[in-house]
């Protein structure tokens, strides 16, 4: 595989797995690509929530807009430029703010592999 560059219009954007909020993900790096980790870009309309047992480590970058992750033990806001690290295993609950918010993200391994 070479070098490539993406932006959030190559991603074919779909309502995440499991849920029927205004969230949507798409991914432009997979397994279907060979490489070891899924890279893509999620879109959260506004005031949406959701909560859910990470099955990979996500990394996920805010581009635009503000996300809230909340776990039992501590509870992150990240906007524009920051980075939210969700382990494997961890219960989250991730909520977008008024003006929804637009992310990139990596997972390990493939998130699509890991809820089968």
């Amino acid at each position: 595989m070479n070098i490539q560059k993406f932006s959030v219009s190559d991603a074919l954007l779909e309502r995440s797995p499991g849920q029927e909020g205004d969230i949507f993900a798409g991914n432009v790096i997979d397994q279907r690509h060979g490489g070891p980790v899924t890279i893509g870009f999620g879109r959260y309309g506004p005031l949406q929530n959701l909560s859910e047992t990470m099955t990979v480590h996500d990394t996920m970058v805010v581009l635009e807009g503000r996300l809230t992750v909340s776990t039992d033990a501590a509870t992150v806001t990240a906007g524009p430029g920051e980075v939210i690290y969700m382990p494997q295993g961890e219960a989250v609950t991730i909520r977008s703010h008024e003006e929804g918010a637009v992310t990139a993200y990596v997972t390990y391994p493939h998130w699509q592999e890991a809820r089968g």
